[in-house]
């Protein structure tokens, strides 16, 4: 199945080959389950792992839970996806055995389809910070969890969010009360990164506008709340991801009178 998977999945841009520690025959019932999505693995064979040139490898996934894995002893990357065998349970179904079959089909699926998207990642922000804030009932009671879990005092404090910096980690982890307000950026809920500079929050927008991800905000100096050179970005799911710089002083001297952001780009219509 996984083969027959992934075939489908990478087409000829990857050379797919798989094996066993115990070949015997391609299961009936996994034939079926894959026919079900319209991948015929009617004609494939059950191989040994040995028969495998270890050369013409780069990576190798493990499927194996409760059974040995087998054994590969050449150099590639190795992952291990820890999959139950839906073979072996004669004494149920014929019904109950097709979905055990169905439910490791999809879950080869969802891995492959996240090894695919990983695969040829364009060059990203290369951060120098994380910056991270989460919504919570108790302030106080979290704000103390968490100064218990991370090992530090916050940094500072309103009665809506609790700011903690871990400069060793390179991380701003910040606390916001959930109180029935509106959330935007000013409540600091959201995920950012940061970066060493103006040049470098312009470069990281070119790079996002050419891996294809989607701009909430083009890069621009703003001088109101905390002044930030910063782009705004929109992950998959519509979470707001920043990329932002701290100002130099210099760059903090020259601020315009009306402190209306300054866009570092040419904005499109």
């Amino acid at each position: 199945m996984a083969e027959g998977l992934a075939r489908r999945l990478f087409g000829d841009t990857v050379r797919v080959q798989s094996a066993g520690s115990k070949p015997t025959r391609v299961n009936p019932l996994a034939i079926q389950v894959m026919a079900e999505i319209g991948i015929d693995i009617s004609g494939y064979v059950s191989k040994s792992v040995d028969s495998i040139d270890q050369v013409t490898v780069d990576t190798v996934i493990r499927l194996c839970a409760e059974e040995v894995c087998p054994v590969f002893l050449g150099r590639a990357q190795r992952l291990h996806w820890p999959i139950p065998d839906p073979a072996g349970y004669e004494e149920e179904t014929h019904e109950q055995q097709i979905e055990r079959f169905r439910a490791a089909r999809e879950q080869i699926r969802g891995r492959l389809a996240v090894l695919a998207a990983l695969r040829d990642v364009p060059a990203g922000p290369n951060p120098d910070e994380f910056h991270c804030s989460v919504r919570v009932h108790d302030l106080p009671r979290s704000a103390r969890f968490y100064a218990w879990l991370l090992g530090t005092q916050p940094k500072e404090w309103t009665h809506r969010y609790v700011t903690f910096h871990l400069p060793h980690r390179h991380t701003n982890f910040v606390l916001l009360v959930s109180d029935g307000k509106e959330l935007h950026h000013d409540t600091l809920y959201h995920l950012g990164i940061g970066v060493a500079d103006k040049q470098a929050v312009i470069d990281r927008y070119y790079r996002a506008v050419a891996a294809g991800w989607t701009i909430d905000k083009p890069p621009r100096t703003t001088w109101r709340g905390t002044p930030l050179h910063e782009l705004w970005l929109t992950d998959p799911d519509g979470n707001l991801v920043e990329v932002y710089a701290r100002l130099t002083d210099a760059e903090w001297a020259a601020r315009p009178a009306d402190d209306e952001p300054v866009f570092l780009v040419s904005r499109s219509p």
